[in-house]
């Protein structure tokens, strides 16, 4: 039926019989893969910083004998990001909570699976959270707050990614896309400890058929055809490929995993990330589910990005 907002009542969310299937997926790997909901950083301030420091190119010292020392002294530069709200409300009312065997227009004898209304309307709730966090990690843009009419938003690693860039132009993804962006993470010092390509649909098929072409790889065996690509042997060490739905369809994101953590605000007595009855009025539960959360990518530089590509 989609989407109800207000009252969820038993007209709005009518009960049927079989199988439940959710058609709307809830991967979440790059979430996932650095600390999910439950891990990462804990902070008490809705801006959070961290820093970096460069020094100075590698050369060969031209001194004197007698000389006086040359004094350089390196500078620090501090990075900001912000934790955003994720608050979402969810309002089931008494009968419809009760009623787990009123079926909508049914005339089919069978189960009706949901038999906690309140629940799984949290649920739903706990996984759309999860899903946009994923979103706003990738493709967030950065807003902090000047007033508090003003939401808050995270930077996401599109956003953040300046550096190592490869533009491709409009053009199809070809294996000099990946070798660019990734010399461009070399010469700006990644050190490429835990570096994950995550690319859409599109963009992992273009991947998997690459490399798989420019090693001449072959089904071992006569009754299997196809390849799934998800480790490339580079000349700075393996780099693992994710699919994720969430990077748009003309870019791919090359994140180092070692150095990004989501960062949630500590809400007193209550914890990171939670659900909660509000006050009650009326014959029906409301609850909201609430956190505030941010992503730490540490220094951008270590990260790369492959832009502009042809998505058909």
């Amino acid at each position: 039926m989609g989407a109800v907002s207000g009252l969820g009542d038993s007209y709005d969310l009518p009960n049927y019989v079989g199988e439940l299937f959710n058609i709307t997926p809830n991967d979440t790997p790059f979430l996932s893969a650095i600390g999910g909901m439950t891990g990462g950083k804990s902070v008490t301030s809705k801006q959070f910083t961290w820093q970096t420091v460069d020094n100075a190119t590698a050369a060969q010292t031209v001194v004197v004998e007698g000389a006086d020392a040359t004094f350089a002294e390196r500078s620090r530069s501090e990075v900001t990001n912000v934790t955003q709200i994720m608050q979402y409300g969810v309002h089931v009312s008494y009968t419809k909570q009760a009623a787990t065997g009123n079926l909508s227009g049914q005339s089919i004898l069978g189960n009706q699976p949901v038999q906690d209304e309140l629940a799984f309307q949290l649920d739903m709730a706990m996984k759309r959270a999860a899903r946009d966090i994923e979103f706003s990690f990738m493709q967030g843009t950065y807003v902090a707050d000047t007033n508090v009419t003003t939401a808050r938003k995270t930077r996401g690693m599109l956003a953040a990614i300046s550096t190592n860039e490869r533009a491709a132009g409009g053009g199809a993804l070809v294996q000099a896309d990946v070798n660019i962006a990734l010399k461009a993470m070399a010469d700006s010092g990644a050190p490429f400890e835990q570096p994950v390509m995550f690319a859409n649909a599109f963009q992992k098929q273009k991947l998997s058929s690459i490399y798989s072409s420019a090693l001449s790889l072959a089904p071992r065996d006569r009754n299997i055809g196809g390849v799934d690509i998800t480790t490339i042997e580079t000349d700075f060490g393996e780099v693992g490929i994710v699919y994720s739905r969430h990077v748009p369809t003309d870019d791919i994101v090359i994140a180092d995993l070692a150095y990004c953590k989501p960062v949630f605000l500590d809400i007193p007595g209550k914890g990171h990330f939670f659900a909660e009855p509000l006050a009650q009025t009326g014959s029906a539960y409301k609850f909201q589910i609430y956190g505030e959360i941010g992503l730490e990518y540490g220094p951008e530089q270590f990260h790369g990005k492959i832009t502009n590509l042809a998505t058909s």
